[in-house]
Parts: structure tokens; sequence; C-alpha cells
């Protein structure tokens, strides 16, 4: 008999865990893990939360009124018309609660408590607490903070708040995601990290009162068990980060050793690319930024911006002569070409890899949501188009000593090796870089690999390259929707995750 769990998402994001989770089927096709309850304080983020649980009270085919609402045929309001119950339970289950406050904790436990009662010996925690405070560029950012104390940040305490409803739910199990800069992050001397992996195994009562299973097999180092990098696992992105896995200790002495060690994260054997995802994606040509845009002045300022780029390169010397042909070879296709690609399009596309299309793809879905580009400074599209060129012919990034002088930003910095990376192209044969929260700020670490779009992701694209399925709607502007997407857990690393941990509960 199937065993069937109750999930408690928190800090969720747009739902990133919880989608991998609600997705896993027992032989009868019902959900081995509800979502009973998911949790965030960011508005736009909120909004998708909802939308996505609504999805998933219809447990399967996804409603006529969900498309109209994607393609803006219907209204919001008129969606939660036509399916009120649904929506009932959506906000049921989804509460916009600022974890850690004395008001988010008199609203929260109650519900706590109800779930606790109703599943019994059934409940499993996930989430990952917010990571400013220990990424590597948040820590860098807070030394730059007159006056910045680590120890009056309440973000590196987060993590209590997580803490403490293991101990009032006492699940019977938890997964608990953060950056890999939790490592080393210290306060006052003591690492952040030893003291989050006593505090998670002591929080049944005991000091061992939680077992923690490592993810990765074979790993060497210390805590390397515990970092996953997303790539070997079928995910198109190099994406690392610590999760952490605890079974109670009491259901975990119910399994042989053997058994808890031998499950597992498995490798594929072939990586998916930026290409598997993204390749057949409508084209778009980006906005300009502090100029007239238009179809015929981006085509202008594109082919203007490769003959810079490709006169720039000359100029440097014979090393580039072939960036220099490719250039002015792509300043002469843009020209010619009849017509200009659109800045947004809802037109489908396929996915090259069957696995990730399996996924991905909704055979019922009518439009293509979320893509659409953003405006650029036309000082960056020689940039743009001189960096993609260069990983065509190099199969790389190029670092910013090899960009040719005449194409260096007026920044004092440039040439002092912080910015190394300052503008980084995906590359179609390779997983992408990993896809973060800063993609909505700017695109210059996320440059579309086709030269002649010469443009930064879109949030489909990214969303894509994070597994999130393509009737996945993300709310808000796009600066929100690009915030969401960078913070979120891959949901179809989440599933394979939820498979380990039926496992080891079955």
């Amino acid at each position: 008999m199937t065993k069937h769990f109750k999930i408690i998402d928190i800090f969720a994001g747009p739902g990133g865990l919880a989608e991998g989770f609600s997705s896993v089927r027992a032989d009868d096709g019902k959900r081995i893990f509800d979502i009973a309850l998911s949790i965030e304080k960011e508005p736009s983020a909120f909004a998708t939360l909802r939308l996505r649980s609504f999805t998933r009270q219809f447990n399967g085919r996804l409603p006529q009124a969900y498309y109209d609402y994607l393609a803006g045929v219907v209204t919001k309001a008129e969606l939660i018309e036509r399916h009120p119950d649904e929506w009932r339970s959506a906000v049921e289950e989804t509460m916009m609660l600022e974890l850690g406050t004395a008001d988010a904790t008199a609203q929260l436990d109650p519900v706590l408590d109800s779930i606790g009662a109703s599943a019994g010996d059934g409940t499993i925690l996930i989430g990952g607490p917010p990571c400013q405070a220990y990424s590597l560029v948040g820590r860098a950012r807070n030394r730059g903070i007159e006056g910045y104390d680590p120890a009056k940040d309440h973000r590196h305490f987060l993590y209590q708040e997580y803490i403490r409803i293991i101990q009032r739910l006492k699940p019977v199990a938890f997964v608990m995601e953060n950056v890999k800069g939790i490592l080393s992050a210290k306060v006052n001397g003591e690492s952040i990290f030893q003291r989050v992996l006593a505090d998670l195994r002591a929080a049944g009562g005991a000091s061992d009162s939680y077992t923690l299973i490592p993810l990765v097999a074979g790993a060497t180092g210390r805590h390397a068990g515990n970092i996953v990098h997303c790539e070997d696992y079928g995910i198109p992105q190099n994406r690392h980060r610590v999760i952490l896995i605890g079974i109670r200790t009491d259901s975990a002495q119910k399994a042989r050793e053997s058994t808890l060690s031998g499950h597992t994260l498995e490798p594929v054997a072939i990586q998916a690319t930026v290409a598997d995802v993204l390749t057949g994606m409508p084209r778009l040509r980006s906005g300009l930024s502090k100029s007239m845009d238009s179809p015929e002045a981006w085509r202008a300022a594109v082919a203007s911006a490769c003959r810079l780029a490709a006169s720039a390169c000359r100029a440097d010397g014979t090393w580039l002569n072939r960036a220099a042909e490719t250039l002015t070879a792509n300043a002469i296709a843009i020209l010619e070409e009849t017509h200009v690609p659109p800045r947004e399009s809802s037109r489908l596309s396929a996915i090259a890899d069957n696995s990730l299309s399996d996924w991905l793809i909704d055979p019922d879905l009518p439009i293509l949501p979320n893509h659409a580009s953003r405006s650029h400074m036309e000082s960056d599209l020689a940039r743009y188009a001189f960096a993609a060129v260069f990983a065509e012919l190099f199969q790389r990034s190029p670092k910013a000593e090899e960009y040719p002088a005449g194409l260096a930003p007026a920044h004092e910095n440039w040439d002092s090796g912080k910015f190394a990376d300052r503008f980084r192209v995906q590359r179609w044969n390779a997983p992408s870089s990993t896809i973060t929260s800063h993609i909505s700020k700017d695109g210059h670490y996320f440059i579309h690999p086709d030269p002649l779009q010469c443009r930064s992701l879109t949030v489909r694209e990214a969303a894509r390259l994070q597994t999130f399925p393509d009737n996945y709607l993300f709310e808000g502007n796009r600066t929100q929707q690009f915030v969401q997407v960078g913070n979120a857990v891959p949901p179809l690393l989440a599933r394979k995750i939820a498979i380990i941990i039926n496992r080891l509960l079955r």
C-alpha cells in the first residue's frame, strides 16, 4: 500500500520545490505528496504560487479557462468565477506571511497543528531560508555597508524559523536548500553551517533526533555529499546548491542502513545543454533603451554594433580576425533580413531533449507565456554581439581581458580582474551558467547564444533552463518574474529528490 504525505513548503518563492514534489504519482495515479501549505512573503511570487496551487486542484488536465487566462482571453477574476471551489482550495493552501515575525507565527501555528493532526506521521517540511546573507555576492555587498554587523542581520538566522517549525511539527522528513556560500559563512567566528547542522539534528528534542542523508554518492571532501551539481542530474544549468535531507531518526532506524545510504541522486550519462531547451524558440529582438525603439532602428543599431565590434577586433591584432569576419557577415545578414524579429512571441516551440520535453511541454498549451525581451543600451549591443560570436568560435565566454580595447566599458575597475565575467554569454552545447536573481537587474551575465538576436535571455528561456514547465505562468512585472525564476529550486531536481524521499520512507 502506497503511503501518502502532506507537504509544508516555507520560503516557497514561486513554488519550484512544491512543483517537483507534487508531480510524483503512485501506481493508481494519485499524488504521493500533497501540498498542504505553501508560504511566501513577496507579493508577486505569492501570486505565482497561489495560481500554481490553483492548477494543482484539477489533479490532471488543466481547465480551458486557465489556458484562456494565459492567452489574455479572460481576466483572473473571470478565471476564479469559473472555478470558485478550486480557487478557494488554493487560497486555503497558500499564505502570504513574513516568517519569523510574531504576527506570522500567530497565524501559522494553528494551521501547522491542524495539518499535523490530520496527517499523523505523514508530514514533510521543505523550503530554503533566504540566502542573501550567505551568498558570496551578498556577503561582499554587506562588507561595503558602513557599520554592517552580521550578528545583527536577521537574515543569517531565518533558518531558525525553519528549525522552530520542525520542532513544532515533528515531520517525518525535511528538505532544506541553500547556496554554497552557507558552507563558509561565519558570525562572530562561528560557522553558520555547523550551527545549522547541529540545530537540524536536534530539532526533534534530542541531539540526534534527525538523521541527515547525503544526496550525492561517492563525493569527496567535507559536506560534499550535500552539494548538488544540478548539471550532473539532467538540469540544463550549472547550478551548485547545498541540499540537506533529514529523516526523523525513529523512522530512519526502521530501514536498513544500507537502504539509507543507497538512495542518492543518479547522474545522467550526458548533460543537458542550452540547445536542448532553447533551440527553436521564437527569435526575438531586444528593445533599445535611451533611444527611439522600432524594428528598423534596432536593425540599424545592431548592424552598426556588429561593425563596431568587428573594427575593434581588427584593431586588437590578428588573433580576433575570425571574430571580425563573422561580425561583419552578421552585420550584412541583419541588414538583408527581410523580417526583423518581434520583441515578444507566444509561438509554441519543441524541446530537443526527449526527457526534458516530457517534463516541460504541455500538449494542450495554446501559447508560450513570459517570452518577451528586455531593452538594452546601444553601447552594450556591440559587446553582446562580440561575446556571442566569441563563444561560437572558441566554445567559451570571453573574459574581460579578451575584449578588444575598443569594446571596453568606461569603468575604472574593468581591468582590475573583478569584472572578468561582467559580460557572460550562454553556449549552445553546454549547460547554462547559474540562473540567479541578478538576471532581474541586467542581462550582461545572461547573453543569448544567437549573435543575430543580440539580447539577453527572456523569463521563459530562464524558466526552461530552470526546468519550469511551459504552462507555469509567472505573475508580476518582468523584473519580479526574473527574481522568482532565479531564486527557485529547479522543479525537475525537486522531483528527483521527492522520489528519493519516497523510497526512503516507504
